[in-house]
């Protein structure tokens, strides 16, 4: 068997392995090394490439990145930042049909700017705002499916690890990757508010009513959301400004939503070290996710599985959109399978080299932008798709009378929200490329 079907026939293999429930970062390590030890016909190059893989991976200083955002999003939490939000929001939609719910979009959209997690942000605001909706009358379905959505502007809206992430793989400028995703992102939110509202005239049953704030308490709940937008506005802002770096300015983010947690008393001695270990759990699976990716896409360029695929596109004629448009429907299948950071690691190396080559009437620099834009949005689509979308289940394991049958069809017209809008961000590459294009 020639090295590259033995690439080939590592994808079944490892769908097989993700299938018996071996965590996927293991299960890449493992083909990975054996998949090279076929190819080299020796173990001790493979354990020599391992030290030096290791090594060049988690030396890059990029990925030092990711705690800081993760631990940024710990501290606003402690900090109560989830919790001004939805009140802002509750006061000013509240009283509208469906406006709790909504409300729950707008708070989720808000913390995505100081969380880079999509799980982290569907569980803070799982537990602020499921109560809530369950108090004003929402069914199981409406208010599980609401928030599996909500929870994906985490990733959406910048700082996001995944893009981070896609920056790190493709050389891209971190800055410009969070500038282009700020309009996609608000557009995610309004399109699932949108959802809600159509949802409720559907069934108004699934939905109760709040009584209307005054405007008294209104302006009150505003004020208090004050730092999370002073953190965005730092952070972004100082980082594409060129005050600081992207991890400068993930420290920064950190140290003032400390400050802040701090400040409202959130952060004590006793609950410093918790945040701190949730921290370093999230970003060991991270990491080890990384490492393993790096093992499996190290094999597969032995391999030369990604230069074949790219060669054989290339030379085949296909139109640059019908490539696209295939490379985004597998995506919304591998959504369906895996998470959303092991995505982008698996694929992205194979993908990335076959369509930088492809005609789209794009500068290399703005094709590389509004691809992560696309990539990150189907990725996104993939953590509510039943059956297996890590947000359905974190959200559905805080509502335990909610059944899951119940969660995934409270979640569908959420995911036609997505769809539609990754319809319209692939015809119109100028939603993702204008705030950069005006700011550049």
């Amino acid at each position: 068997m020639s090295a590259l079907e033995i690439g080939f026939w590592s994808f079944p293999v490892l769908m097989g392995l993700i299938f018996l429930r071996i965590p996927i970062g293991l299960a890449m390590l493992i083909i990975g090394l054996v998949g090279n030890y076929l190819v080299r016909g020796s173990f001790t190059p493979v354990l020599a490439q391992m030290k030096d893989l290791t090594w060049s991976t988690f030396s890059n200083y990029s990925l030092s990145i990711i705690p800081l955002f993760l631990l940024m999003g710990q501290l606003a939490t402690l900090g109560g930042m989830s919790v001004a939000l939805f009140r802002a929001a509750q006061t000013w939609l509240g009283h509208r049909p469906g406006g709790v719910a909504m409300a729950a979009i707008g708070a989720s959209a808000g913390f995505g700017a100081i969380c880079g997690s999509s799980l982290a942000t569907a569980a803070t605001m799982g537990q602020v705002a499921l109560p809530e909706l369950k108090r004003h009358g929402y069914s199981g379905a409406l208010a599980t499916g609401t928030l599996a959505a909500g929870g994906t502007l985490g990733i959406l809206i910048p700082p996001s690890v995944i893009l981070v992430i896609y920056a790190i793989l493709t050389e891209q400028n971190i800055a410009k990757l969070f500038i282009s995703a700020i309009i996609p992102g608000v557009l995610a939110a309004l399109g699932y508010m949108l959802a809600i509202s159509i949802y409720v005239r559907l069934k108004p049953e699934s939905a109760g009513l709040r009584a209307r704030a005054p405007y008294a308490e209104r302006w009150r709940a505003l004020i208090g959301v004050w730092p999370v937008l002073l953190v965005f506005i730092v952070v972004i802002g100082g980082i594409y400004a060129g005050l600081f770096t992207p991890t400068e300015g993930a420290a920064v983010g950190a140290v003032g939503t400390g400050l802040i947690a701090l400040f409202n008393g959130g952060l004590t001695r006793h609950s410093f070290m918790p945040a701190i270990l949730a921290t370093a759990s999230s970003t060991a699976m991270i990491f080890f996710i990384i490492l393993g990716a790096g093992v499996f896409n190290n094999f597969l360029a032995l391999a030369r599985v990604p230069q074949f695929a790219a060669e054989f596109i290339t030379t085949q004629g296909f139109s640059p959109w019908l490539v696209l448009t295939a490379i985004l429907l597998l995506y919304l299948v591998l959504g369906t399978l895996m998470d959303s950071l092991s995505m982008i690691l698996l694929t992205i190396p194979i993908f990335y080299p076959i369509v930088i080559q492809l005609d789209f009437g794009l500068s290399p620099a703005e094709f590389g932008l509004w691809f992560g834009i696309l990539v990150l949005v189907v990725v996104e689509v993939g953590l509510i798709t039943p059956p297996v979308g890590l947000n359905l289940f974190i959200i559905n394991k805080m509502s335990p009378q909610t059944p899951l049958s119940e969660t995934y069809k409270g979640v569908l017209p959420f995911v036609a929200s997505d769809i539609l809008r990754v319809i319209l961000l692939v015809t119109v590459p100028a939603i993702s490329l204008f705030l950069v294009r005006t700011l550049g």
